[in-house]
């Protein structure tokens, strides 16, 4: 086996004296691991950074054997680590599609939107302006792993006009003339999920708390307890900057 291909590394992990196991998202070979030598030098420890954009090089003498990477940067984000909410949310959608994904599965939309979220990540200059970018990103996922949402239409009359909520337990939109009597038990249902374009604060915390709902549901659940709380953190960040602006 042999791949050479634009990858973004999503998560690393250490590996013997020296190496360590690099996962990368590609666009035609989805989610890949590989060994790659040398991973805690100086040279290659700024480079794998999650994030990250590589040209990355994976060989293997079997199918069944843990390729080899040799990794060059392309595009490193690795300033933006050092602000803290830029760097939650690189670290949450990294360590997600990390988490979520099954390896050797091509997702080329998944992969086009997450260097679309993290290239906007690094070019607003605040939260408000990705953070729609991050709703889509997360329902993007859940759909592609086979839980999306069924927004067209009202659940109950079938009509695909006014809907304001998704119920928790179906995924399925709700109108406004339904979902009265039920305000308190369902999920808001920002406009920008479905009218695209950006929300503003409170839409796009509503676009998380729903997005964060399914995914610690049926994505996140059994996965080990620091994804979970890595989301929760970037959301923390999210809201007290909200409270600022």
């Amino acid at each position: 086996m042999r791949i050479v291909t634009p990858a973004i590394v999503v998560a690393l992990r250490a590996h013997g004296e020296h190496g360590a196991v690099v996962r990368l998202m590609t666009p035609e070979h989805g989610l890949q691991a590989a060994y790659v030598r040398g991973a805690k030098g100086r040279r290659l420890r700024p480079i794998l950074l999650p994030g990250n954009e590589v040209e990355a090089t994976l060989s293997a003498r079997t199918e069944t054997q843990l390729p080899q990477a040799t990794v060059e940067l392309v595009h490193s984000r690795g300033p933006l680590l050092s602000e803290p909410l830029p760097a939650a949310a690189i670290d949450w959608a990294c360590a997600l599609t990390a988490t979520a994904l099954p390896e050797a599965q091509p997702y080329p939309r998944l992969y086009e939107a997450l260097d679309g979220l993290l290239a906007a990540v690094e070019a607003a200059p605040a939260a408000s302006g990705w953070g729609s970018a991050m709703v889509r990103y997360e329902l993007l996922l859940l759909a592609e792993q086979g839980f999306g949402l069924d927004l067209d239409q009202c659940a109950v009359s079938g009509d695909d006009a006014d809907l304001i909520a998704v119920s928790p337990r179906s995924g399925r939109a709700v109108s406004a003339a339904e979902a009265e009597p039920y305000l308190g038990k369902l999920l808001p249902l920002p406009r920008f999920i479905r009218e695209g374009g950006t929300g503003n604060w409170d839409e796009i915390l509503e676009g998380l708390a729903l997005s964060g709902h399914f995914l610690m549901r049926d994505i996140i659940a059994d996965r080990s307890a620091p994804v979970a709380e890595g989301r929760s953190r970037m959301v923390e960040r999210m809201k007290r900057a909200a409270g600022r602006s």
